[in-house]
């Protein structure tokens, strides 16, 4: 039976990769199939071949979907406001010339927390093309870092689809993984932005492309929110996350104050304050219309919906592991193999990363894989978990890796010279990632 079970896994996983990296199909019929097949090759009854994979797929929407949705409503009217060209703006404005890649790692870092990765890449890249061509630099020397700062933040900080769906799949802490992934991700985009940069622009000392020009924010003479009130805005869930978990460690949720703080700072009623905070600071106090808003809300939704409907598939792909008793044997198997618990984590996430492609797919499977040895785990080392698991889903992204063809186009590289810039960063992310997340875990 156990053979059985392993065989499944393998034949599950085969045919996500088959789907997705030979067949181009999309993922979220990927996540399916390979389903089916991994619940037929365990013996699962035919009429039940799909019921795990719904239960799970309408539970992770239900608790990560709604996070997401959120936190998109949050990203669109921080654009449309101008409210990230204000936080880029005043940041470039106040930066001596040989400080331009710390800068630009600080803006991605910060605008990185609320906007997807892709997002992040559409709105940052103008702004570094426009300062590499004005201070005469290579474009790889502060594209670099703003790639770091956006990529380590989509791997390791909720509300980030990947750590969300690992959170939910391993029952860890949000904002206990959101604190230690704010830590774990300054050294990693320190070493893999400015300082990683600097090599590579010697490598690679291609100039900027001359041809992006624009932005993503209003047109001109709209009135933008301040740098205070924009900046408030993208930190104000970390901070309400980060006071719940703070209440939480010392004990102190028994009164009435602490149980108000850990309420809102619940990731749920956090985004929620949120999203409504931005509605008003950059909608209704910038002179934007109620029917304005509303728009700029429902334009929100239309984006997400692919990556709702993979992060859906991915929990009915985990829960299909879980009940099947695939996960448990596999988690066996590498507890007799005597790995560190964080370390088959980080290998699990790699496997599926370098054979897919896809950061969420490694994510949703490695979480689904690994869920049976964190049970066992203290709340720390299960959020570390989750990081490690993070920093494995963003290993060697190379040609069947949609952003490795994203960073090539934009900054108009060979194929060669994206993976001397692009692919080997997220290499080195992905290490150092992992070098932080056992260091922690000696000491926590």
């Amino acid at each position: 039976m156990t053979t059985q079970l392993v065989l499944a896994a393998l034949a599950g996983i085969a045919a996500i990769i088959i789907l997705i990296g030979w067949l181009k199909i999309h993922p979220f019929l990927s996540l399916m199939g390979g389903s089916a097949v991994m619940a037929i090759a365990a013996g699962v009854p035919y009429p039940d071949l799909f019921k795990s994979f719904s239960s799970g797929l309408g539970s992770t929407l239900s608790g990560v979907g709604l996070l997401i949705i959120l936190g998109s409503i949050i990203g669109v009217l921080l654009i449309s406001s101008g409210g990230a060209d204000v936080i880029v703006d005043t940041i470039m404005d106040k930066t001596p010339l040989q400080r331009l890649p710390w800068a630009m790692a600080l803006i991605a870092f910060i605008v990185g927390i609320p906007l997807f990765f892709e997002v992040g890449v559409v709105i940052l890249i103008p702004v570094v093309m426009f300062a590499a061509k004005r201070a005469k630099l290579p474009v790889v020397l502060l594209g670099i870092p703003a790639l770091a700062g956006l990529s380590a933040l989509h791997g390791l900080v909720p509300p980030h689809p990947g750590p969300l769906i690992a959170i939910e799949g391993l029952k860890a802490d949000l904002g206990l993984t959101l604190g230690l992934g704010l830590l774990v991700s300054i050294p990693c985009v320190i070493i893999c932005g400015p300082v990683l940069g600097k090599m590579m622009a010697t490598w690679v000392p291609i100039p900027a492309r001359e041809d992006f020009l624009g932005g993503g924010g209003p047109t001109a003479g709209d009135k933008r929110p301040g740098f205070l009130a924009a900046i408030g805005v993208v930190l104000l869930p970390v901070f309400l996350m980060l006071i719940r978990t703070l209440v939480e460690v010392t004990k102190n949720q028994g009164s009435g104050f602490g149980a108000a703080l850990v309420f809102v700072g619940t990731p749920l009623i956090a985004l929620t304050i949120t999203t409504v905070v931005a509605m008003f600071v950059f909608g209704y106090s910038i002179g934007k219309s109620r029917d304005k808003v509303n728009d700029l809300v429902g334009s929100s939704f239309g984006p997400i919906a692919g990556i709702l409907l993979i992060v859906g598939a991915g929990g009915g792909f985990k829960q299909t592991l879980v009940d099947s008793g695939i996960a448990k044997v596999i988690a066996q198997g590498l507890t007799d193999a005597a790995l560190p618990p964080l370390l088959a984590a980080w290998i699990v996430a790699v496997i599926i990363r370098l054979a897919t492609g896809s950061a969420t797919v490694a994510t949703i499977t490695a979480s689904g894989i690994m869920a049976p040895l964190a049970v066992g785990l203290s709340p720390t080392h299960t959020a570390l978990m989750v990081l490690s698991i993070g920093a494995g889903s963003v290993f060697l992204s190379h040609v069947n890796d949609a952003g490795f063809w994203m960073v090539k186009e934009y900054f108009g590289m060979t194929v060669g010279q994206t993976f001397k810039t692009w692919s080997l960063m997220e290499t080195t992310l992905s290490v150092v990632g992992l070098v932080c997340v056992m260091g922690l875990s000696l000491v926590l």
